[in-house]
C-alpha cells in the first residue's frame, strides 16, 4: 500500500496574467501561490512523507518548499515537467489563441492524443517521459510508503490518467486548480482516489485562484 499526495503548483504571476507558461517557461510563485503553499504545508504538514518528488521547474519546487525545509529527501524529476505549448509559451492568452486550444483540447477528447501544438508536445509524448517515474513510483521494491508529488495542470491530467488506468483522451475528467490535491491510494495492482482536486485546505485563497 502507498499513499501518494498529487498536487498542482501555487499560482504565478503569469497564471494571473493568462500567459501560457508550459515547461519552457520558468516562473516563479507570486505572492498568492506563496500564499497558497503556506496553506498547503498548514494542512498537510502532520503527514508523514517519506520523499517529495518535484518536476525541474521552480513553481512547482517553491511550492512544496516549507516540507523540503524539514529535509525531506527530495527528488528533482524533469519527466514530471508541463507539457511543452511550443511557440505559444510565454504568449498572452488571445481569443484566436484560446479558440485555437479548444479546437486542440477537442482533438485529443476526440483520440487524437499525438495531436501537438507546434513546436510543442502531445499528450502521448508527456505519458512517454512520465513513464519511468511511474516505473519508479509503483515498483514493489520501492520502500517509500508516503509520497508528496507537486507538477502542473496538463502533465497532471495525464499522470492521472496512467495511474488510474484511464485512456489519455480522457484527461479532462480531472479537473485542477493552483494548489488543488489528488489524494490516491496505491494497492500494488490499481490506484484508488481518496481526494479528487481538493481545494479545502486553501480557505478563502480559493476565491483568487
Amino acid at each position: 500500500m502507498k499513499t501518494i499526495y498529487l498536487v498542482r503548483h501555487g499560482q504565478t504571476e503569469l497564471n494571473r496574467q493568462r500567459i501560457v507558461q508550459g515547461s519552457g517557461i520558468d516562473a516563479p510563485l507570486n505572492e498568492t501561490g506563496l500564499a497558497q503553499a503556506a496553506d498547503f504545508f498548514q494542512a498537510y504538514g502532520h503527514v508523514p512523507f517519506d520523499r517529495v518528488y518535484t518536476s525541474s521547474l521552480q513553481r512547482a519546487q517553491q511550492s512544496v518548499q516549507l516540507f523540503l525545509d524539514r529535509g525531506l529527501p527530495h527528488v528533482v524529476v524533469p519527466g514530471l515537467n508541463e507539457i511543452s505549448w511550443g511557440r505559444y509559451e510565454g504568449t498572452r492568452i488571445t481569443p484566436e489563441e484560446n479558440q485555437y486550444y479548444h479546437e486542440m483540447v477537442a482533438r485529443w477528447a476526440a483520440g487524437d492524443i499525438t495531436h501537438k501544438l507546434e513546436g510543442g508536445e502531445s499528450p502521448a509524448d508527456v505519458a512517454l517521459r512520465q513513464r519511468p517515474f511511474l516505473d519508479r513510483l509503483l515498483s514493489p521494491a520501492d520502500p517509500d510508503r508516503t509520497v508528496l508529488v507537486c507538477m502542473h495542470g496538463r502533465a497532471m491530467r495525464i499522470l492521472l490518467c496512467q495511474l488510474l488506468h484511464y485512456p489519455l483522451w480522457e484527461m479532462n475528467a480531472f479537473p485542477h486548480e493552483n494548489l488543488c490535491v489528488y489524494e490516491l491510494i496505491w494497492t500494488g495492482s490499481m490506484a484508488q482516489v481518496r481526494r479528487f482536486a481538493d481545494m479545502e485546505h486553501l480557505g478563502a485563497l480559493m476565491v483568487d485562484r
